[in-house]
């Protein structure tokens, strides 16, 4: 249970006399009552607000309301507000030109008592007493207690205090399925090896790699054989997205709430006039240096930020529109670019990069025809896995991605598995035993029901329920999770891998 406390100010166009002062005061006490029980069930009357005091001078009204979780005190404050503007101006010709929001505290109940001290925008202090939070906010306007800021603050403190309690990844993790297993034609780091070969080059940034043709063909056997062999037989067609994403995007998909510490961010120049870059471009021709300081100087604000994901401009492609219903489901891939995580301290090999290379398949429909899809998207994964590639791999399911790109933790309810995430994870001998050590997340499967096309305002013609989902083929961890098992010598590669891999390029000698 929650008790929330507003104060909450009505600053009038002009003055009440002193007789429209008593009549006003009459009036909310006698024809109040009906904006106080809106939306509270009648099971719950005990959490009815209240206006606890109620002051009136001539150019302001102050009133201070406690409620509980229904009819939350901001709401009936804004309620409040379109009462007393009809009143007022039509026995007082007066109207109400401002509303503040004094002083709002949230006293909120505790299952967990925080670790740590959590802030939280907005929030001016937050206090635990026994198993009590009360966090106390102040001038707030119209806008925040308009647009449920409240309610969020409410949800982020109760998510916060829950993420103090998980560990990480392993908690939230099921196995689902595991083929057999497979003896490793070798046990060493498949990174070490190609750069022993002089197949990669680190750089020139921090977590790129160049990939010399021997690497580089492999990248394309595993796009190939994405392709050929699950993409398209379940009827998947290419489509081209945008690699810059602006922020407007990723508002409605959720990603920033959580990913921003991870996005590369991408700010315009303030103008392509020469003139303007001038002493940048004379200190370059002086030193043959960049002057980044003078750069960022002649920078706009970023306006978003390079591919994080490619799934959410292929939703924004598709926003506002009604779909014939003859065309679902959709199935659509985008192959065209790399993708940008700044993983900074988190870097590993080429399976873990800032630069990186993937595949992502989108698809948009009934219900019953995603679960369809997904089930014929892991027979054939399956397939590619024991048939072509012939590694040790399993299925387990995970916090869904879209969670856990937004910052949230857990999984989804039993009764929603379907909508859930599967990740499918590789063994790596390099790390030690199929027993103890760490599978690589090398692809996932997610259905997330209708998440983002109720973001995105995605219809059917029909006006039936539309559900998406997608998949993540990440070519440097097909790769990795290939070679780690296989090693790097093509002649011990399977015969079926090598039907799509053709003639090997030779590497170029150095002397």
């Amino acid at each position: 249970m929650m008790k929330l406390r507003l104060t909450v100010d009505y600053l009038l166009s002009r003055q009440l006399e002193e007789e429209g002062v008593h009549k006003l005061k009459d009036y909310i006490s006698r024809e109040s009552k009906e904006i106080l029980t809106k939306g509270v069930p009648k099971d719950k009357l005990s959490e009815l607000p209240k206006i606890i005091e109620l002051n009136i001078s001539k150019d302001v009204i102050t009133v201070e309301i406690e409620s509980g979780t229904f009819a939350r005190s901001h709401a009936v404050a804004l309620r409040l507000k379109n009462f007393l503007s009809m009143h007022l101006g039509k026995e007082f010709k007066i109207g109400i030109k401002k509303v503040t929001g004094i002083t709002y505290t949230l006293n909120l109940d505790l299952e967990k008592i925080p670790k740590d001290p959590i802030t939280i925008p907005f929030v001016d202090k937050i206090s635990i007493q026994d198993n009590k939070a009360i966090l106390t906010l102040k001038d707030l306007d119209e806008e925040f207690l308009t647009k449920n800021y409240v309610d969020r603050i409410i949800n982020l403190f109760y998510d916060k205090v829950e993420a103090q309690f998980w560990g990480g990844k392993g908690e939230h993790w099921e196995i689902i399925s595991k083929s057999k297993d497979i003896e490793p034609l070798t046990n060493k780091d498949p990174t070490l090896e190609l750069l022993a070969k002089g197949w990669l080059k680190q750089g020139p940034s921090q977590g790129q790699w160049f990939y010399h043709a021997p690497v580089a063909a492999l990248l394309r056997t595993m796009e190939k054989i994405a392709v050929q062999e699950i993409l398209n037989p379940l009827g998947f067609t290419e489509v081209i997205a945008p690699k810059m994403v602006p922020f407007e995007i990723w508002e409605k998909t959720g990603h920033l709430s959580g990913s921003e510490p991870e996005i590369y961010y991408v700010s315009p120049p303030i103008s392509r006039d020469a003139s303007v870059w001038e002493e940048v471009i004379d200190l370059y021709k002086i030193t043959k240096k960049a002057y980044v300081d003078k750069i960022r100087e002649r920078m706009r604000n970023p306006i978003g930020g390079m591919t994080y994901a490619q799934c959410p401009p292929m939703y924004w492609a598709f926003e506002g529109k009604t779909i014939d219903d003859s065309e679902f489901p959709l199935k659509m891939y985008d192959k065209s670019g790399p993708s940008y995580r700044w993983e900074a301290g988190g870097r590993q090999g080429i399976e873990r990069v800032n630069e990186f290379w993937r595949i992502e398949p989108l698809f948009i429909g009934y219900p019953d025809q995603l679960i369809e899809i997904k089930e014929k998207m892991m027979e054939r994964y399956a397939y590619v896995f024991d048939k072509i590639f012939e590694i040790e791999w399993r299925t387990a399911w995970v916090t869904p991605f879209y969670m856990a790109q937004s910052g949230q933790i857990g999984i989804e309810k039993e009764t929603e598995r379907i909508k859930g995430t599967v990740d499918y994870e590789s063994w790596i001998p390099s790390r030690g035993s199929r027993e103890e050590s760490e599978w690589l997340e090398f692809q996932n499967l997610s259905i997330v029901g209708d998440k983002y096309t109720k973001a995105f305002s995605i219809k059917s013609s029909k006006n039936k329920e539309l559900w998406s989902g997608c998949s993540g083929i990440g070519l440097q961890r097909w790769t990795v999770s290939f070679l780690a098992q296989k090693g790097v010598d093509p002649e011990n590669w399977p015969k079926e891998f090598k039907k799509y891999l053709g003639e090997f390029p030779k590497h170029i000698k150095f002397v």
